[in-house]
């Protein structure tokens, strides 16, 4: 484990100390902390290597087990404070490994979209929840059929053949907000390209603004009420799931090697967003390094 925490300091420190978006953000009279970020960052994710996904427990990990390896680390309260101010970091070092992945990969040029629910309280607890108010609210959840109290992150991502879709964009929603909203307001480009969406993307007008960038949209067809599909609309309906459904492999995957859907612990939007850039930029490094 000793070679894996050097091996993930040097990359850290690698993309860090060469990436302009973090290399330059330490211009004040303490640009240069006793301890650094690179140390901060090498913990957060080192703990998640080892499925700890809670900030308690890594820092409990690397006091008990590594603090020969971290003799500067800073008390708890500060740990945590400190994290929470690296959004902007987490983003820059996911997006320069996305960009090395892309770089070694050649996707299909299809796409795929979707949404993933992040709940800071769930049921009950979502009607009084006050958490992160600036950035969450209240939103309904129809793949687990409950209400919840968060954000929704939506991802659109290359198909990949026989691996999981390489995401190409990513980014965060208010949960009451409808996924073809969400769309509207984005600028998504994807020229001469298939995207494939779930029933949530069947929407008239977003199918018209991709056409005109010449993108085709596919979701499966809702069935018209008190008639059934035919047999070619359920044959269509079929292969769209069947094409899709690499992308719900992708989110199943994240949460899996993140925990990132449940961030019941979180208490403030920094911490939030620190909770959502830092785990999408630790799932990037194990897309890269095959982990």
């Amino acid at each position: 484990m000793e070679n894996q925490l050097i091996q993930l300091y040097l990359l850290v420190c690698q993309t860090y100390d060469t990436c302009p978006d973090s290399c330059f953000q330490r211009l004040s009279n303490n640009h240069q902390p006793i301890f650094t970020d690179q140390e901060l960052i090498t913990i957060f994710f080192f703990g998640h290597h080892h499925r700890l996904f809670e900030k308690k427990a890594i820092y409990n990990l690397t006091v008990n087990y590594w603090q020969a390896w971290f003799p500067h680390l800073p008390s708890y309260q500060t740990f945590c404070y400190r994290l929470n101010l690296l959004e902007q970091t987490f983003q820059s070092l996911g997006a320069v490994w996305l960009d090395w992945l892309s770089a070694v990969q050649v996707p299909e040029i299809d796409h795929l979209i979707d949404s993933l629910p992040i709940m800071l309280a769930r049921h009950g607890h979502a009607v009084d929840a006050r958490v992160a108010r600036e950035v969450a609210n209240k939103g309904y959840c129809a793949a687990k059929k409950t209400h919840f109290h968060g954000v929704r992150l939506h991802a659109v991502a290359h198909r990949r053949s026989g691996q999981l879709p390489l995401p190409s964009r990513i980014w965060l929603r208010e949960a009451s907000t409808h996924d073809v909203q969400s769309v509207r307001e984005q600028v998504i480009r994807l020229p001469d390209s298939t995207l494939f969406g779930d029933k949530a993307y069947l929407d008239s007008r977003l199918k018209l603004a991709l056409e005109e960038q010449h993108t085709r949209l596919l979701t499966p067809l809702k069935k018209p009420q008190g008639k059934e599909l035919s047999a070619l609309e359920k044959s269509h309906n079929r292969m769209v799931n069947r094409l899709r459904q690499p992308i719900e492999s992708l989110f199943n995957w994240l949460n899996e090697k993140t925990h990132i859907q449940i961030a019941s612990k979180v208490r403030s939007t920094a911490a939030l967003m620190v909770h959502c850039f830092g785990k999408l930029a630790f799932a990037v490094f194990l897309l890269v390094f095959n982990y």
